[in-house]
């Protein structure tokens, strides 16, 4: 009898909102739009990174206030599925399905590459 394993590399699919990006250079106009939504998306790459850390020490206690952030910000830049994997890592997180959030964070981390490299 031969085994095999199957390595699964998962394709995650991002919706995203443009109207709310072009609603935010509507109201600052092109430069100001510009400096302001790439700041936030620094600032969400950052703390994707920063959380990634938290996670691989263990140190989970400020997670749930850090998503709920990057849900808001993410949500304000029209990264419809960001927004939605963030409040989901939140609610296992605070749950305490360590293996929900195991799962949801490796999603979250596929989804912010997708979003933030997209913008």
């Amino acid at each position: 009898m031969s085994a095999s394993v199957v390595m699964l590399r998962p394709q995650e699919r991002v919706d995203e909102d443009e109207g709310a990006i072009m609603a935010i250079f509507d109201r600052l106009g092109p430069d100001p739009g510009k400096k302001l939504v790439s700041r936030a998306v620094g600032e969400l790459a950052l703390a994707v990174t920063v959380m990634g850390a938290q996670v691989e020490r263990h140190e989970v206690a400020g997670l749930p206030r850090g998503l709920r952030r990057m849900q808001a910000m993410a949500a304000g830049l029209g990264m419809v599925s960001l927004a939605q994997v963030a409040e989901d890592a939140r609610t296992a997180l605070v749950g305490g399905d360590a293996t929900a959030f195991a799962a949801v964070w490796a999603r979250l981390v596929r989804v912010a590459e997708r979003s933030l490299v997209g913008v």
